[in-house]
């Protein structure tokens, strides 16, 4: 007897009773997206290795660790997709959507990345991305941390998060901060870990963001970012900071926080929980202008962010109720051979007259009472009832399975006028 075939390690399935919940954050998402005035971009999920090297450095755990990469069979050398800003910009460039325009744009879908799998952590994750082309001013950047701040507040987690805030400054301030860091690391390089001697000369930033508890009291006396800022910077940061205060919107200064990510410049942020242990990062992003020349385009701003989804529902499953809607309203039950035949044909007369309602009907026969069983295992509310007596008389019984009410018996129009008032 052949195994049976199981999923690859850290690639989940999402079954039947899971999706409701993804499918409320993802609908509430949409909403929260669209009364931001912002459009859907669809992206492919494999993309040029190049594209990903050039944008997200290729001395990165990404790059060097973590990305899905094969040669095709003209050996092109492809990556499946480990984030989606360089994806969503490269399309930009290559469709001529940022000559002389501005964008607000969102993408969902699948991301791999060869990491440990833990909770909230996959190889195959579902992320949400966002992206703003076109604009300098420091009101897109507090713009997007509002929508965020929004969007906490609609799924009733706003009390679970915590935003962020550093600037990276320019590349030029970014390279004389670089030279310190570097300096200073040196100095004590006894107590740096592996990976940290590795990057000391590469991406010493970072170091900034080590995980590594024995290396916590070395990167908290490191030189902070603010001090190497010039006056334009600081002004941008300000303005944000400020924009979040008139709003009264809480935040916290990280000078350690620097993003996985070579090309952000600027603003960064992260909207952090502790509510999921380890994975405490839920929604981060920032503003990376300098990566557009990079992928060969001429100078404009940019500035997105990213979110986990498995981290989002993680902690929507921490609230005690969440709205999430019913896969099914009502159950048609059907006993005897003149009933199934007229269930499926009143079925879809409901179906036209209530197409709001989601109705599932009893395909399998069996007794009046082990249907009753099967509706009242879908989560219905509602029994509709056909008998061959009840067709002979044109009528349809109506059980609430939730209240304990006793059955109705009605005509079939009357049963159609009572679920439209049950919406």
């Amino acid at each position: 007897m052949a195994t049976n075939i199981q999923a690859i390690r850290g690639m989940h399935d999402v079954l039947p009773d899971q999706t409701p919940l993804w499918q409320y954050a993802e609908r509430i998402i949409r909403d929260v997206l669209s009364s931001y005035g912002y459009s859907e971009i669809r992206l492919p999920i494999v993309e040029k290795t190049e594209l990903f090297k050039r944008s997200i450095g290729e001395v990165t755990d990404i790059v060097e660790k973590e990305m899905y990469t094969f040669e095709d069979r003209n050996g092109d050398s492809l990556t499946l997709r480990p984030e989606g800003t360089a994806g969503c910009l490269r399309a930009c460039l290559e469709h001529g959507l940022l000559n002389h325009q501005t964008h607000r744009l969102w993408y969902y879908g699948t991301m791999f990345r060869h990491e440990r799998p833990q909770k909230g952590r996959y190889r195959q994750f579902i992320q949400l991305g966002v992206e703003t082309y076109g604009m300098s001013d420091p009101d897109i950047d507090a713009e997007l941390i509002l929508l965020m701040d929004r969007l906490w507040k609609k799924f009733g987690i706003r009390d679970k998060v915590r935003l962020q805030l550093n600037s990276l400054g320019t590349i030029a301030e970014r390279l004389a901060y670089r030279e310190v860091l570097v300096a200073y690391f040196q100095q004590h390089k006894n107590s740096l870990d592996e990976d940290s001697h590795r990057r000391l000369n590469t991406n010493p930033l970072r170091i900034l963001d080590s995980k590594n508890p024995e290396m916590k009291d070395v990167v908290a006396h490191a030189p902070e970012f603010m001090a190497y800022l010039g006056i334009d910077s600081l002004a941008h940061f300000k303005a944000i900071t400020t924009t979040l205060e008139d709003l009264s919107v809480v935040y916290e200064i990280n000078p350690r926080l620097v993003r996985g990510m070579d090309y952000y410049s600027k603003t960064v942020f992260e909207w952090i929980t502790d509510e999921l242990g380890s994975q405490g990062t839920v929604c981060a992003g920032g503003r990376y202008d300098g990566l557009i020349e990079q992928l060969g385009g001429k100078p404009n701003h940019a500035v997105g962010f990213a979110m986990g989804m498995e981290r989002l529902l993680a902690l929507l499953e921490t609230r005690e109720d969440i709205p999430v809607a019913k896969t099914v309203d009502a159950y048609m039950i059907r006993v005897g051979e003149r009933a199934e035949r007229e269930g499926l044909r009143f079925a879809e007369t409901i179906r036209n007259e209530v197409p709001a309602l989601k109705l599932q009907l009893s395909v399998d026969g069996g007794s009046f009472k082990s249907q009753f069983k099967k509706a009242d295992k879908t989560g219905a509310e509602f029994a509709i009832i056909l008998g061959d007596d009840e067709v002979d008389r044109g009528e349809v019984g109506i059980k609430c399975l939730r209240n304990g009410l006793d059955q109705q018996t009605m005509p079939q129009n009357q049963a159609i006028s009572f679920l439209q008032q049950q919406l």
